[in-house]
Order: C-alpha cells, then structure tokens, then sequence
C-alpha cells in the first residue's frame, strides 16, 4: 500500500474542480455536476496507461499470490505435525511480506480488495482505480484457483474445499455460526489495518521505519489475525478468516457448493471493518504525544501532598505561637 499521504506514481496532475459561475442553465447545470462528479471518482484514470499496468500488476501478484498461499496452507494442513495450524500464521508471513516487499513499489502493493477500499475512503487513490484494482484482484484469485483445480488431486481438493474460505463444515466438522463468523471477519480486519495501515498513514513514522519493517507489520498483523481465528474457534470445518475477500471469491465461483454459504461474510465483515477504521483513523491525534509539565507522577504528587500538608502544619502552629 501506499504511503496514506501522497497520490499514486502516475497521479502527478492536480485535479481542479470546475467553478460554477451560477449563470447556467438547469442542463449546464447536469453537465456541470456529472463532470464534477466523474472528476471527484476518477474516471479520467480509466484513460490513464499507467493506472493500466498497475492494475495489471495487482491482477498478476494476486494470481500469484493466491496460489503460493493456498498451496503452502493445505500442504501445512497435511504435514505429519501435531498441530499443523502453528505453521499455518509462519507461512501466511513469509509469503505476504515477500510480495508486498516486491508489489509495494510498483503498485501499491494492495493486494487485497480491503485495502484497495480503504485507500480509496482516505483519498490515497481514486475510487474508479481501487474498483479497477479489485476487479483485477478477483480474476487473479480465479485464475489462481484454475491453476490450483488443475494441479491439486480430486481427493484433497474435495478434503479441504480447494482451499477456499469456508464456515459450516460437513458431518464431523460443524464449523461455526454465520454470526461468530462475521464478527471474526470485523475483528481480525480492524485489527490488521489498525496495525498495518495506521503506519502507512503517517508519512513520517513509514519513512522511517522503512519499506521491510512496514510489510513486515502487515504481513505479521495478517499472520496473527489467521492464528487467532484458526485457533479460538476451535472447530473444525471453519478455514480461518478470509482477510482478502477476492481469495474467497475464486473457489467459490469454481467448486460452488458450500463455499457459497455465506460466503457474503467474507465482505461484509472487512468491508464494514475498512467503514469503522475510517471513522476511527480521522480522529487520529495528529500531533506526537508531548510529555506532561509538572508534579503529575504517582511519587511526586504524594511528595507534593505531603509538603503540603506539613506547610500547613508549621503555619498553624507559627499561628498559635503569635
């Protein structure tokens, strides 16, 4: 992703609203609001060569992405490990934090539909380009998933669902309710832009951490949200929360079945999680914390009491005297 506070590699122009001059008439006046409002979404990128070939390379990172991250879950999830799902959150870091370390210059490095959505709210790109991106997003999750249906074996794939993002299990595996499902989703999304995306936003803070230390803090904040989702629940038949509702969307629309049942989760849930942390991240303290001035310490205010009191003291006893 993006630094939060500059534009796109190939967003140079400033954009300038037009100035209505109240002297038009009501179809001036149509003309005048719908080119406001394509300008204000950014349709003009959709004649822009470069918003192209970023779109393109998020199309082929999240192909390649998708496939590196579900073939090396469902090989842990076959390993002879005791408790394959502690090596599930290492590879989920590994491999996110090498992609976004390669894709982050070149695109943004969004990868994920709720990214691209929440750079979009907090104006970092136009809206017309995170839907572009997100449309390149879903096929590069589709065109993973054929990859992955043509080399993964009948047996397995029909074990683990293709890989894909799942709720209610079958038979021995119940899985979990839609609606623990959703608050997972909410929670583990906010949890990874709060963690990840709070950094970006500050301009300052991302310079000088570094590019590493900022994909390592998304890549590990999407480990951690995997682990706890994974384990919490404690229930078989539930694949862990989605984080990228784009890699839900490519089993689904391949295998069908119960991926479909509510598999809306996978959207609502970090698509409302992206509506709450805009809310939240505007009213974000913009100044760095300045230490408080004064006796304001547990020890010196007791020290400050205690003087006090003993001035006190000594003054009514001076009193007394007079």
């Amino acid at each position: 992703m993006p630094s939060m506070a500059a534009t796109g590699p190939d967003q140079e122009e400033e954009l300038a609203l037009p100035v209505d001059d109240g002297g038009g008439s009501s179809g001036g006046d149509h003309a005048s609001f719908l080119s406001t409002f394509l300008l204000y979404i950014g349709a003009h990128e959709l004649f822009s060569p470069q918003m192209w070939k970023a779109a393109m390379t998020e199309f082929v990172a999240t192909a390649l992405l998708v496939f590196c991250l579900t073939t090396s879950i469902v090989s842990c999830l076959k390993s002879n490990e005791s408790d394959p799902k502690l090596l599930i959150p290492i590879a989920v870091f590994i491999i996110l934090f090498l992609f976004l370390l390669v894709t982050f210059p070149l695109s943004g490095g969004f990868l994920s539909p709720i990214f691209a959505f929440i750079a979009a709210l907090r104006g970092v790109i136009t809206f017309t380009r995170a839907a572009v991106y997100i449309l390149a997003q879903c096929l590069g999750s589709i065109i993973a998933f054929l990859l992955i249906k043509d080399a993964m074996s009948p047996d397995v794939a029909e074990k683990y669902s293709l890989g894909g993002c799942t709720i209610h299990g079958t038979g021995d595996t119940p899985g979990i309710g839609i609606a623990t499902a959703l608050v997972l989703e909410f929670a583990c999304t906010f949890v990874v832009l709060y963690v990840g995306v709070t950094v970006v936003l500050d301009q300052k803070m991302s310079e000088r951490l570094g590019l590493p230390m900022v994909c390592g803090m998304i890549a590990g904040s999407s480990a951690v949200a995997v682990f706890v989702s994974t384990t919490i629940t404690g229930r078989a038949g539930y694949g862990g929360v989605g984080l990228n509702p784009a890699r839900c969307l490519g089993p689904a629309v391949l295998r069908g079945g119960r991926l479909w049942e509510g598999h809306w989760v996978f959207w609502v849930g970090p698509f409302a999680a992206c509506v709450a942390y805009y809310g939240f991240s505007v009213n974000l303290p913009t100044a760095p914390l300045v230490g408080a001035k004064g006796d304001i310490g547990i020890l010196k205010m007791a020290g400050s009491c205690w003087r006090w009191r003993r001035r006190r003291r000594l003054e009514e006893k001076l009193g007394q005297n007079v």
